[in-house]
């Protein structure tokens, strides 16, 4: 599903760009850009649902790349995440600019890909909403985007709807209003316990339905501390030998601003279940990750 967003990728540094295109490859149809002429030549060939650019460029900078796109009605319609040193976001952008988000340089490889995955999650989700069938019920499989990626990609757009979830029998229904948890059952559980019991879903089928409404308020976490509070429930229960898959998953807020990454060992979502990682095993993936500057 993610592999219908088209990401345009800007940067000078040709290790950065390789870098990052490649790790973001199976999550989008990327394309490459060296500087802001070829991008823009690239963007109005093959608009882009994402750009992700960096601020300091020779000739056009980031920014002016974005206002450039943003002015005209044909590439208009897009997002952007702008990377900039922390001097540059604190003193010389702002809210106000025309990005989304920004990562702040220098950063950790997974770390930017786990940022710019949760945009890419998103806009996967509207694109699917905007195509869904005269039922207006958006379907999908959990193997294409698990529970924690559909519940933050439901966050970041503030959405209210009705999520339905199914796997080997089991169901699920969580009601979202303005992209906060509500409401959830699961079986006889119902709020928070609903949540919790379903994060480590990897498999199954999911329901978007975006006229479902609830009167009922059964949680009492929001969104971020529904996933974190699980997250951290799972880990436990790993650690005690319950032995069961968990998602190695670190849910960090909804980027409506600039963060700093501190450190690699922040694990955040990510695109794909896996089983939790053993400290030795971590510490090893760790080792391996890359940080990347201007």
């Amino acid at each position: 599903m993610a592999n219908e967003v088209k990401l345009l990728l800007v940067d000078d540094n040709p290790m950065v760009l390789g870098m990052l295109q490649h790790a973001l490859n199976p999550f989008a149809q990327v394309v490459a850009a060296g500087d802001a002429a070829d991008a823009l030549l690239k963007a109005v060939d093959d608009p882009p649902d994402l750009v992700v650019c960096d601020y300091r460029m020779p000739g056009m900078d980031g920014r002016q790349l974005v206002e450039r796109l943003k002015s005209r009605p044909a590439t208009a319609n897009f997002s952007a995440i702008l990377m900039a040193s922390r001097v540059d976001i604190d003193e010389r952008l702002s809210p106000q600019d025309a990005a989304d988000d920004y990562l702040a340089k220098p950063f950790f490889l997974k770390e930017a890909t786990r940022r710019i995955k949760r945009t890419v999650d998103r806009i996967a989700l509207e694109k699917m909403a905007k195509t869904a069938p005269s039922d207006g019920v958006v379907r999908g499989n959990l193997a294409q985007m698990n529970v924690i990626d559909l519940m933050q990609s439901l966050e970041m757009g503030r959405k209210s709807c009705q999520l339905k979830l199914n796997y080997q029998g089991d169901k699920c229904e969580v009601f979202f209003a303005e992209g906060q948890v509500k409401h959830a059952t699961y079986g006889a559980l119902v709020g928070d316990e609903a949540v919790f019991k379903v994060l480590r879903w990897t498999g199954g089928n999911f329901e978007l339905n975006f006229e479902g409404k609830t009167d009922q308020e059964t949680t009492k976490l929001n969104t971020q501390g529904l996933l974190m509070e699980g997250l951290r429930l799972l880990d436990e229960s790993q650690r005690d030998g319950g032995g069961e898959p968990t998602i190695a998953e670190d849910i960090s807020p909804s980027p409506s601003s600039a963060e700093t990454p501190s450190s690699a060992t922040s694990p955040a979502a990510s695109s794909s279940a896996s089983t939790n990682p053993s400290p030795s095993s971590r510490r090893k993936e760790e080792e391996e990750d890359v940080l990347l500057d201007n």
